[in-house]
């Protein structure tokens, strides 16, 4: 008669594990869900306070300074799931879970951008993840490492003339070719639609050609 509370061992192992896996995703999706609105609550507030108010105005500098506590500590919960189980498949986490993950890595130092590089190219080619966030994060190692970016998804703001521009692109006569061949608007739509930026190719061609001078 040994062999039932072993039996029984087993099975109440078997249970749990089976159950442990069962809710994982929808502990992911929790966890995520809290992540997405401690990041972006503070952001939309910071980015209405600066159309308002200006980039250097007290409203602004409050809620940025929110945003970094918070980022601080979702970024470290990110990099323990990614850690744990590489990038998670759309079905574990949902649409959104994977726009946190990319937003909380975008929002990193670029070392820590740089580090996940290649598991976002993975899960790209696996179709865990859209390659317009690839592109993104991309694009901001680009920009923080100094070199021109390929997509053209990151504006800077130049307290020389208290404004936003695109950091400069590589062949902006072409960028919208690049961008369409991994499913992304015409660069001049984004803009407007995400910045309320005109985009002006001339200009822009000017400013990578000082910038590839300089």
């Amino acid at each position: 008669m040994k062999f039932i509370p072993i039996l029984f061992f087993l099975c109440s192992i078997s249970c749990f594990s089976q159950e442990k896996l069962k809710d994982t995703p929808k502990n992911l999706i929790v966890v995520l869900d809290t992540i997405w609105e401690t990041e972006q609550t503070p952001i939309r507030l910071r980015d209405a306070a600066m159309r308002s108010h200006g980039a250097e105005s007290e409203e602004f500098i409050k809620h940025q300074i929110v945003y970094k506590q918070n980022h601080d500590i979702n970024e470290k919960k990110v990099i323990a799931i990614l850690n744990t189980y590489g990038w998670p498949t759309k079905e574990m986490i949902g649409e959104r879970g994977n726009l946190t993950l990319c937003n909380v890595i975008q929002h990193a130092e670029n070392e820590t951008r740089i580090k996940y590089l290649p598991m976002m190219r993975q899960a790209v080619k696996d179709k865990k993840l859209e390659p317009r966030f690839l592109a993104r994060a991309v694009d901001r190692i680009a920009t923080e490492t100094g070199d021109l970016q390929i997509y053209g998804g990151q504006m800077k703001y130049y307290p020389e003339t208290k404004s936003f521009n695109v950091w400069p692109v590589f062949d902006p006569a072409n960028i919208d070719k690049r961008r369409a061949k991994i499913g992304l608007e015409p660069i001049a739509e984004f803009l407007k639609n995400r910045f309320n930026f005109e985009w002006n190719l001339e200009e822009q061609l000017k400013r990578t050609a000082a910038f590839e001078k300089s």
